[in-house]
């Protein structure tokens, strides 16, 4: 079986035409019919051509995935980097309990954005029927989505961190201050409605900026949900 040094890697990155090698712990894989890796270049972050044992051990697949492909030859051991370490407790609870590498956040994600949306829907019942049942129920989906939100934040970190390795991603870039805008948004709805409890009684004046804020927590929770989608269902073309 062939074997290869990082230079000798270097030339199968996929581009004009060439072959897309990857390595994994030591192994090479030929990844060249794999329609995610067109061009040598995988979710528009990971170059063929390279070492990726660091990187798929933060992906949100299994490494076994690379069993599909076949192995090519194997990469001297001097060029495989040492995997980065992990605080003791956190290995043993993940051994312990898998699930906690990548579910908690695909769990939690969906309380904030369906309380967030329900705030949103709820107000606008309550403005085309007046009941106001509506309006209050309304500032219970708010209170849950600021809950909610914390928890999706909290756990969104640890998992960019577990398993993209804290990477710099564009995805990443626009979820993090949006939701921070978003969440600030939700807690001065809740205390301006809930030191003003008729502020939707008179659209007029200040309250109309009240009712734009919940407008925009919509599009604010749909662009959030979209890349935080995009991340868990890559679409490459």
């Amino acid at each position: 079986m062939q074997e290869f040094d990082s230079t000798e890697l270097e030339k199968y990155d996929g581009k004009e035409g060439r072959p897309i090698y990857i390595a994994y712990k030591g192994k090479v894989y030929d990844v060249t019919n794999s329609k995610l890796w067109a061009n040598g270049l995988h979710m528009k972050r990971h170059h063929a051509g390279a070492d990726l044992t660091t990187d798929i051990q933060g992906a949100p697949h299994e490494p076994d995935v690379l069993e599909r492909y076949p192995q090519v030859g194997i990469l001297k051991e001097e060029a495989i980097p040492a995997e980065p370490e992990m605080p003791h407790f956190l290995a043993w609870l993940l051994e312990k309990q898998p699930f906690l590498r990548r579910h908690p956040h695909p769990m939690t994600v969906h309380f904030p954005i369906v309380f967030t949306f329900s705030t949103s829907v709820f107000i606008i019942l309550y403005l085309f029927t007046g009941i106001k049942s509506f309006e209050t129920t309304a500032l219970h989906c708010l209170a849950a989505g600021i809950l909610f939100t914390v928890v999706g934040i909290t756990t969104g970190l640890y998992t960019w961190w577990l398993n993209y390795l804290a990477q710099p991603m564009r995805p990443v870039k626009i979820k993090i201050p949006l939701t921070l805008t978003l969440l600030v948004t939700q807690i001065v709805l809740f205390i301006w409605r809930i030191s003003n409890p008729t502020v939707l009684d008179s659209i007029q004046g200040a309250n109309i900026i009240y009712l734009l804020l919940v407008l925009a927590m919509i599009p604010m929770i749909t662009v959030i949900g979209w890349f935080g989608a995009s991340m868990t269902f890559p679409v490459e073309h």
